[in-house]
């Protein structure tokens, strides 16, 4: 194993999960980059459904260590009751690991989510309203409380009296929202502090030093690259950088330290919340996919909107994260649709385009050009050779390689850790 990459290679909700708890047999450490518990994955082991928002994927192995990044943002209340979650299901968490310098979400960034998405009305982003924007627009202005002074209850103290008159100031005046009392804050945290300060690490020296001691290290990322907040459908993106590169700031580690970037992508696309959705189908299809899918968000229950697969977007993923191969999921959901379709490109006005800047404004007007592959008919979640596969779903995996130019490592055929094709021989023997 070497040091690897895992991002979406979409709009998020991939996957990715699944496809770490694959791999994290094969590593010494999962890092978790960036994000917070908006996001949420999903991994089914022995039958047993775990959802999993901030702990990284890994936490299932006994022996793996878990360290949630730099990069992240925490909610502690959601991430104590992550871990009793984990532990009353007899998974053990001495190996997490969260990192000092993390960021935390205050009850004020939630209330400023919120308040901030009802006052945008119609025009609003459609966040999961769990204070990640707010969060980290205060990193970037240097008003965030950070794990490190959670711990220090003076200066805890004096960072959230500072900064919380500037923020009720904000929700009473532009809001005419509820304000929040410092001590009620201050008591509840220091509980929180309490219980999560036997996990806190100096994270980028640990990190570093199992990278030096040639340890096999896995980095996890959340939602996905067209959610990036520089490279994705901004406005309608999330507040961190969900890319490959994002793993260098988010974890602490410089760019020669990564082998190899792996991009999740469901065989056919979807997308939460607000935003350009070129391949979204409104009607029986993408209703067939949802359900068949079990499209419905992690972390907020919401019905997740279901298109076709767009090659136009993974080519602008495979570029932006230097992709070396893709892991294919979901690809047993595709069974029994007659006719298949695999966006080529955009027509705008009068033009075609196989490549583009996923502007939003422009996409709105962009018209899907497909292609069409027939369906198949057989049960494939048993399968676990590529050559097994119907022909018409060789065929379609075959073309999705074609036009994305990258080639497929993995392929998910049902939702349990053991439903997995190798597609790649030199990954298998790489890695398996």
């Amino acid at each position: 194993m070497t040091n690897m990459v895992l991002v979406g290679a979409q709009w998020g909700d991939e996957g990715k999960g699944r496809i770490t708890d694959l791999l994290s047999s094969k590593v010494d450490m999962v890092v978790r980059f960036q994000g917070g518990d908006n996001a949420g994955h999903t991994v089914i082991l022995n039958g047993q459904e775990f959802k999993l928002h901030l702990v990284p994927s890994g936490i299932l192995y006994p022996n793996v260590e878990c360290i949630i990044g730099n990069g992240v943002v925490i909610n502690p209340e959601s991430l104590i009751s992550e871990i009793k979650n984990l532990e009353d299901k007899g998974i053990a968490t001495k190996n997490l690991k969260i990192s000092s310098s993390c960021h935390l979400i205050m009850p004020y960034h939630i209330a400023l989510d919120g308040a901030s998405e009802n006052r945008l009305g119609s025009s609003k982003i459609g966040t999961t309203k769990k204070g990640i924007g707010p969060v980290y627009a205060d990193k970037a202005s240097r008003e965030g409380i950070r794990v490190c002074d959670l711990l220090d209850r003076d200066i805890f103290w004096k960072k959230l009296n500072d900064v919380l008159e500037i923020k009720n100031a904000i929700l009473s005046n532009v809001y005419n929202a509820k304000t929040f009392d410092a001590k009620e804050i201050f008591e509840k945290y220091n509980d929180y502090a309490q219980v999560i300060k036997k996990y806190v690490i100096e994270s980028t020296f640990i990190i570093n030093k199992a990278l030096d001691e040639n340890k096999n290290i896995l980095f996890e990322g959340a939602q996905g690259t067209l959610l990036d907040i520089d490279h994705g459908t901004y406005p309608f993106v999330t507040s961190s950088s969900t890319i490959a590169g994002g793993v260098f700031s988010g974890a602490g580690i410089g760019p020669g330290r990564i082998d190899e970037v792996v991009g999740i992508t469901k065989s056919y696309c979807t997308r939460v919340g607000f935003g350009v959705f070129p391949t979204e189908e409104k009607g029986e299809i993408g209703d067939i996919i949802r359900i068949k899918g079990n499209e419905y968000g992690t972390t907020t229950g919401r019905a997740r909107r279901c298109g076709w697969f767009d090659s136009v977007i993974i080519r602008y993923s495979a570029m932006v994260n230097n992709l070396n191969s893709l892991a294919l999921t979901k690809l047993d959901v595709l069974n029994g649709i007659e006719k298949l379709k695999i966006c080529i490109g955009y027509k705008i006005d009068e033009n075609v385009y196989e490549n583009i800047t996923p502007n939003c404004y422009l996409l709105e007007k962009s018209q899907p050009q497909y292609i069409e592959i027939d369906g198949w008919e057989t049960d494939i979640t048993n399968i676990t050779e590529f050559d097994e596969l119907p022909k018409n779903a060789r065929k379609y995996v075959n073309a999705i390689e074609e036009l994305t130019k990258i080639p497929i490592s993995i392929i998910s055929v049902g939702p349990d850790r053991n439903q997995i094709i190798i597609k790649d021989n030199d990954f298998k023997k790489k890695y398996f």
